[in-house]
């Protein structure tokens, strides 16, 4: 482990010294091709040893949806997920390993969220230690990230996070590289942008594709990628999570920094222990999972607005729906009516493709 750490510090040392400019774009982009090879190597290291690095734990998901929170020691973590927990729970904390705890699942418009302390992300992954890298596999799983900081002193942690967090390839409020890249037989590397200006030019595309022993590609930009973009569709291991920036402690800091934080984006201040704003970090939250509530309407009966079924945004059909409550429930499926913002008329029948939105209602009919 410490060969492999010490090349990813020669090589972030090569990479400070270097000047950025067209000259050495070519050279920079090799260099960020071999850090995230050994970066991959470091989340997924060899087993030959037996080190047992694919041990570790599996935290079992729970609930419709999974929030991660992650930040340095003293920041205020637990206090605010007693008070979110203890507020807005009906489960209590499960222990679990010692290294992750989950304190519990909220139930917020009908949906029930889990939230995962990962207290380990920051001590132990960067230098390999500990579990570090099981913690860094459970963060990726998460649905969103809570990046929980201190208001005295925000803006070097929120750095420092991020920087651990990218390193492991989780991409923060981020969506996948417009860039399609082929492997092909044979032909060797062939380029093409149809952005006005961009970063990658045909030499610094060759020389990351060589890295990855990659000789016969088509390469298509459609917008202003940089040498990144390129290495994480080639990884094509990036997860892309939204993430919110709680500012904890709100209550020691002046009105006029207040103001500041409050108009950055992704930002939402709070004070845990006083229990300042978090109704409206619980708001920001639902808006940043992006979940549809869809409510059942048995025949000839009311709907049940108490239990609604959950789907996330990309799995949002009929088809879908009918998965989430019965997988056998597809094999009887006649068609569905529909009540909502999603229907042209009240009710819409509908099939299994038609696309379901917020606060539908739905009733199945079966096969006879």
């Amino acid at each position: 482990m410490a060969t492999v750490m010490q090349k990813i510090k020669d090589i972030e040392d090569e990479m400070a010294k270097t000047q950025k400019n067209k000259a050495t774009a070519h050279h920079l982009g090799l260099l960020k091709a071999k850090l995230a090879k050994l970066r991959r190597e470091l989340l997924t290291p060899s087993t030959k040893g037996g080190g047992g690095a694919g041990e570790g734990f599996d935290v079992t998901k729970s609930g419709d949806s999974r929030v991660g929170l992650v930040g340095f020691p003293s920041v205020g973590k637990s206090t605010l997920l007693n008070k979110l927990t203890g507020t807005f729970s009906e489960v209590a904390s499960y222990e679990f390993t010692t290294l992750t705890c989950i304190p519990g699942v909220i139930t917020y418009r009908g949906a029930k969220i889990q939230l995962l302390d990962l207290p380990g992300i920051i001590e132990g992954a960067k230098d390999g230690k500990g579990r570090g890298r099981q913690v860094i596999s459970t963060a990726r799983t998460c649905n969103c990230i809570l990046i929980v900081l201190d208001a005295i002193k925000p803006i070097t942690h929120k750095r420092l996070i991020e920087k651990e967090l990218e390193g492991f390839g989780i991409r923060l409020n981020k969506e996948p590289p417009n860039l399609t890249f082929r492997r092909k037989e044979k032909g060797g590397i062939n380029f093409t942008s149809t952005a006005a200006n961009t970063n990658l030019d045909l030499d610094t595309v060759k020389a990351i594709c060589s890295e990855y022993r990659i000789h016969n590609a088509d390469i298509t930009l459609r917008y202003d990628a940089t040498a990144d973009d390129l290495i994480d569709v080639i990884e094509g291991s990036r997860v892309y999570i939204p993430c919110i920036y709680v500012v904890n402690k709100i209550d020691q800091i002046t009105l006029e920094e207040l103001e500041i934080l409050d108009k950055l984006p992704h930002y939402c201040p709070i004070s845990a222990h006083l229990e300042w704003n978090l109704d409206g970090l619980l708001e920001k939250i639902w808006e940043y999972l992006d979940l549809t509530r869809v409510y059942t309407k048995p025949k000839g009966m009311n709907p049940d607005y108490e239990d609604p079924v959950i789907l996330s945004s990309k799995k949002r059909t009929v088809d879908d729906f009918c998965t989430r409550i019965h997988k056998d429930m597809l094999k009887q499926f006649k068609y569905a009516l529909v009540w909502g913002s999603s229907a042209k008329h009240k009710p819409q029948r509908v099939g299994k493709e038609h696309e379901l939105e917020d606060e539908d209602v739905v009733q199945i009919i079966k096969k006879i």
